[in-house]
């Protein structure tokens, strides 16, 4: 029996403009599966023994990562929140205390939430010789058997071996060049480094303590103070705000002896950029990776992804075009890594297609921004069966709702009403209001807005079932 932490931060920048820093690639779904990358990661694990799940996210995503768990019955994990990320080292750390305070002796399994691992029964025999490695308090990292010179990965030299279970950890090795991936590839004593681990928690704090008091300290002090708010368990953020910021890696790692590594064999893929997502997705004849409404007609090896619109191809090949309902990416293949310089440029610039997609999702459903003037804004809202939005108000605009679907209860001032199929309502600025959905089916209404503001922080709540302020 072990304790699965599920790492569920950070934005992948090289997908945009799929992933975006408010629904960034662990919550979508990338791949032939069904499910989305994180989903994946938590349905991994049904074949082991293991204890609830404990996940730690950016406070922006919980009600994402809560609802994603739910589709797939997951009820008993546990969200640890940051409100600022810290890198895996604290993230782990703030994992360590919490399963220390649930069970005696816990074993972590640290996971990324969005790695692709297409071989289960692979992975859960490495997860098998890892967990008689970690309870010998050793730290165990996973190296990927690598199939080619990548120059995108960090490396994991082995030393000796430790029974059939794994090799003593010789060195950690930077991303390195293609003449030395190759050289790495030739002795067979290099793995591929996965960033994911498993150790006792209190063999991890140990050694965090020994090498990184600061870190140590901090998260200790940010967990002393926890708050249940819903699903998800607030800490002190004061504490974790003063924490370093580092890898698990450069904090513990690189200078713990203790250190093991498990070869895993698996059809891994961490799925870091287009070229990888076009490696693990199925192709068709012309070797294309096809998604949505698309014509290609002699094209050959390229990624194509539309949501919203026909894209049609003639005479290319080895590109990547990605089509969402605001951005049009379209890239040789060679070159899909930079793809993060134009997300970077984008936040530069404050361009809202950096951090979040036209349509936005919250926890009561979801709404899709599709057209926009000078002084109005069109929204498509969806409302969940028994949801119901806060009760607000806003100082800069006014707003005209007319449904299309389903029945909307809504209060306007001290009226309450209900609004049936091609009926309407009218808030005027200022005029506090609320909307919920009372009926079994989704609620889906036009919501026009008018006025010299229409940003989404012109909000005033004054009652809200999520806990937002």
């Amino acid at each position: 029996m072990f304790q699965p932490v599920i790492i569920a931060g950070g934005v992948g920048t090289r997908l945009w403009p799929l992933s975006r820093e408010k629904y960034p690639k662990q919550f979508l779904t990338l791949t032939d599966s069904k499910h989305t990358l994180f989903q994946d990661t938590v349905l991994r694990l049904q074949g082991l023994p293991h204890s609830s799940p404990l996940v730690i996210c950016n406070e922006e995503h919980r009600f994402i990562t809560a609802e994603q768990l739910r589709q797939i019955d997951c009820s008993n994990a546990q969200i640890l929140l940051e409100r600022e990320g810290r890198n895996t080292a604290p993230a782990i750390a703030l994992a360590a205390f919490k399963a220390l305070e649930m069970q005696d002796a816990p074993v972590l399994l640290v996971l990324a939430a969005d790695h692709v691992i297409a071989n289960g029964e692979a992975f859960e025999q490495a997860v098998e010789k890892a967990l008689v490695l970690a309870k010998n308090d050793h730290l165990v990292t996973f190296g990927i058997v690598p199939t080619h010179p990548h120059t995108g990965y960090g490396y994991i030299k082995s030393g000796q071996a430790q029974s059939s279970y794994g090799y003593r950890v010789d060195s950690f090795v930077e991303k390195p060049t293609l003449e030395l991936a190759q050289q790495y590839l030739s002795t067979g004593q290099y793995y591929w480094n996965s960033g994911m681990f498993m150790f006792k928690a209190s063999r991890y704090l140990e050694e965090l303590k020994l090498y990184q008091q600061d870190i140590y300290t901090a998260c200790k002090a940010a967990m002393s103070e926890q708050k249940p708010d819903l699903d998800f368990i607030r800490i002190n953020q004061e504490a974790f705000h003063t924490c370093p910021s580092d890898s698990i890696d450069y904090a513990v790692m690189e200078h713990t002896k203790h250190a093991m590594v498990v070869p895993l064999d698996a059809s891994w893929n961490d799925v870091g950029e287009f070229a990888a997502l076009w490696d693990v997705s199925q192709r068709d004849e012309q070797g294309n990776v096809v998604k949505g409404d698309v014509k290609a007609l002699d094209t050959q090896n390229t990624l194509i992804l539309s949501e919203d619109k026909l894209v049609a191809t003639l005479g290319v090949q080895d590109l990547v075009i990605i089509n969402t309902k605001d951005a049009l990416l379209v890239a040789h293949k060679d070159h899909t890594q930079k793809v993060k310089e134009i997300a970077h440029q984008l936040q530069t610039e404050n361009r809202p297609e950096a951090s979040i997609h036209r349509e936005v999702y919250r926890p009561w459903g979801k709404y899709d921004a599709f057209d926009r003037g000078e002084r109005f804004l069109v929204k498509r809202i969806t409302v969940k069966p028994g949801a119901k939005l806060s009760k607000q108000m806003h100082h800069h605009r006014s707003e005209h709702w007319v449904v299309v679907a389903g029945t909307a209860k809504v209060l306007i001032g001290e009226k309450e009403q209900y609004i049936a199929e091609n009926e309407s309502v009218y808030i005027p600025i200022a005029e506090v209001h609320a909307l919920e959905n009372p009926g079994k089916v989704d609620l889906e209404l036009i919501e026009v807005q008018s006025g010299a503001y229409l940003d989404e922080d012109d909000i005033v709540r004054f009652d809200d079932q999520y806990g937002r302020s």
